[in-house]
């Protein structure tokens, strides 16, 4: 803590120590103002102006410092200068205490809770920053929760200070006028319980209420504003109606039909959506093959002398294309029919928010739920038409293996995609315009992808940006330009991979008829329960973002499913405090919660433990003993901040710290569990190891070593 607050916080607990220990509580006690009225009221009489400055001064003093005696002052209030110059009075002086006490409490301490609980307070601060003006005037309506608190809690806030006054001098005044009316009539008053009677404390309690219901009312009133333009019909053909058959369409069908609810999905082109068709499945089913021509070629390192390994890159795809056929009957039509989900193939539009179109035929819904996915983005470059590209969704065209291949793109796609045809034997380069790959893990992580991408034969081009595409004859170049650099080089390639991202699918759905607008990401804009601008109307997956994983699509479905059919009894806030995520590059690159270059820009203290993958026996074993795990945790705590795994099978490895942090389960945990040997599982395990060994109780130790010393004689 700085010298400044110290120095403050010193002062202040000086004025409260004196308070207590002078026994001035006894100044503002019922019974001293009782008997000391009429002292009072001749001084009022003679000096009215000191008299109401002192109170307003004392009254500002006594709340700012939170002392006990503000209940008694608002009475002295009444008795002194009657019922209204005694409620302006204290209200004014309870409100500029009140926001003095908030302002001490944000100097000295918020800085100190941000570093110790800043998760918790962030998630506070965006509901403050959403209702913050609500529930505190909510508070200040109700005389039985101690003002006091609510002045020292709100001060950890982001609510700004002139919010924080004017709601309080609002909120207040109610409370404020009883208290004074009755020191108006202090000689009947015997104690300050009588003040406030049930009756009166339980209109207080539905007064707290008013905030809360008003709330309520304006979002009642701007749904009628919303939906004044559309007819509702008189009845509905199904609960629900889903657009898009992918992960997020898929599961929120799925839950509808298992809770008996009348469900139509709508899919206009391959159920399964992106993942099955384009994405997970069939990349992954690619790099499981460049895998194991990698480790042929390596076989050396296995004891195996030599092999021999041919293929024809058109039977790749060809399994690639068997694999998704495999999987294919998870996502079929038939199998959600079964399930009880009416199932529709064709282009659907929303007409009006009860209505959805499908090639001409008009169903009627209660709910509509979105989950049209994503696209590839192909970037603004000039020539790019005339010389071809493909993408993420058009790769799996390929019969034949480019000889040269160029990606734009250093995300997570782009570097599986690079790798896996440089294993395949294609002469690969990558270009990525920002200073390093995959730049939203740490620099570490980076850098072992980076060279383990070189290790298999990619030119990786950072910090360079595309500028132009040119065809000359058979011969197709791609020129890009290293930044600060004005030269232009060119690269020859046979095919160009456009990776560089996806963005929503929201064009043709009827979005901007019915006025649902989007965010900055070009994702369409939700509520924390994934409403859109229509109360009925929902959106989740890739189109809503903010994360685009299928896990993430699956999860943020049960809350759009169970919103939607639900929603007038109970809603659910979408979470997304534990989102796991893998890079599936060799080595695999897993993470949930924050990476050390996130913890620093939201200036989260943390410590880092890391164990190496090297030391691991079975990685050992099986010639893979590289990469390493990284463990965030608070300061001194076993609490678990976000965890970074980099090897083999790192995705796989990652499960049990997202079990542990969506639990709460700290390291100490993960170390007291047996695992498996050998196993790579036991990375966990260690590297909760070498955080207790960081953390040893060196002082504890050394009287123990005495002991056993002790004990030797």
């Amino acid at each position: 803590m700085k010298k400044n607050k110290l120095i403050l916080l010193a002062i202040l607990a000086a004025a409260v120590a004196a308070f207590f220990f002078f026994d001035l509580g006894q100044y503002l006690d019922l019974a001293f103002l009782k008997s000391s009225q009429r002292t009072f009221e001749a001084y009022h009489h003679a000096h009215p102006t000191q008299a109401v400055a002192l109170f307003i001064g004392l009254y500002i003093f006594v709340a700012a410092l939170s002392l006990p005696g503000a209940a008694v002052m608002t009475l002295a209030g009444g008795a002194l200068f009657g019922l209204w110059l005694g409620s302006l009075a204290v209200s004014f002086a309870s409100a500029i205490g009140a926001t003095l006490a908030f302002l001490a409490s944000r100097y000295l301490l918020r800085d100190w809770v941000r570093d110790h609980f800043r998760q918790k307070l962030d998630a506070i601060d965006t509901g403050i920053e959403r209702d913050g003006a609500f529930y505190l005037f909510t508070l200040r309506l109700v005389p039985a929760f101690p003002f006091f608190a609510v002045n020292l809690l709100m001060g950890l806030t982001k609510i700004r200070t002139w919010t924080y006054y004017w709601v309080s001098q609002i909120g207040m005044l109610a409370g404020t006028i009883v208290y004074v009316n009755a020191g108006t009539q202090l000689a009947h008053i015997d104690s300050l319980r009588g003040i406030l009677s049930p009756a009166l404390l339980g209109s207080f309690v539905l007064l707290g209420l008013f905030p809360l219901v008003a709330k309520k009312l304006v979002e009642t009133i701007k749904a009628q504003q919303v939906y004044k333009n559309w007819k509702k019909p008189a009845r509905f053909d199904r609960n629900l109606v889903v657009i898009g058959g992918g992960a997020a369409g898929l599961v929120t069908s799925y839950i509808a039909a298992a809770v008996k609810a009348k469900v139509t999905l709508i899919e206009g082109h391959k159920m399964g959506g992106d993942c099955l068709n384009f994405g997970c499945v069939p990349s992954k089913a690619l790099i499981r093959s460049a895998k194991f021509i990698k480790q042929a070629k390596n076989s050396r390192a296995l004891g195996i002398a030599k092999t021999n390994v041919t293929f024809d890159f058109a039977d790749v795809m060809a399994r690639i294309h068997r694999v998704i056929g495999t999987v294919e009957p998870h996502d079929s039509v038939e199998r959600y029919t079964k399930l009880g989900v009416d199932v529709i193939q064709g282009r659907a539009k929303i007409v009006s928010p009860w209505e959805v179109e499908v090639d001409g035929k008009r169903l009627t819904t209660r709910s509509i739920v979105i989950a049209t996915g994503a696209r590839p983005v192909v970037p603004p470059i000039s020539g790019l038409d005339d010389v071809g590209y493909l993408t993420s969704d058009t790769l799996w065209t390929l019969k034949e293996l480019p000889k040269r291949l160029v990606v734009l793109g250093g995300g997570p796609i782009g570097c599986e995609l690079a790798q896996a045809f440089a294993r395949f034997g294609s002469e690969v380069t990558q270009v990525e315009r920002t200073h390093r790959l995959v730049v939203r893990e740490d620099p570490d992580v980076a850098a072992v992808v980076e060279q383990a991408l070189a290790a298999d034969g990619v030119t990786i081009l950072t910090g360079h940006d595309a500028v132009r595409c040119a065809r000359e004859g058979g011969i197709k170049r791609l020129f890009v330009r290293k930044t600060g650099d004005a030269r232009e080089t060119a690269i020859e390639f046979d095919v160009l991979l456009c990776a560089v991202g996806r963005i929503a699918r929201t064009e043709g759905y009827g979005l901007e008829e019915l006025g649902i607008s989007l965010t900055d990401r070009k994702t369409i804009a939700t509520d924390a329960y994934l409403q859109t601008l229509y109360q009925n109307i929902y959106a989740c997956g890739d189109v809503a973002g903010p994360y685009q994983f299928t896990h993430t699509a699956a999860h943020q479905a049960w809350y759009a499913a169970v919103n939607a059919l639900f929603g007038r009894f109970k809603r659910f806030r979408a979470d997304y405090r534990v989102i796991p995520w893998c890079t599936f590059t060799a080595p695999e690159v897993a993470r949930v919660g924050l990476s050390e270059q996130e913890a620093k820009e939201k200036q989260i203290a943390y410590e880092a433990t890391r164990f190496d993958i090297a030391d691991l026996d079975r990685a050992i074993a099986d010639e893979s003993a590289h990469g390493f795990v990284k463990v965030l945790t608070e300061p001194g705590k076993d609490k678990i901040l976000g965890v970074t795994i980099v090897g083999e099978h790192a995705g796989d490895l990652l499960a049990e710290y997202v079990l542990a942090m969506k639990h709460g389960l700290g390291l100490n945990k993960i170390l007291g569990t047996i695992h498996t040997y050998p196993t790579l599982a036991e990375a966990n395990k260690y590297a909760a190891g070498e955080w207790k060994r960081a953390h040893a109780p060196e002082k504890l130790l050394a009287w123990v070593a005495r002991y056993h010393t002790w004990r030797l004689h």
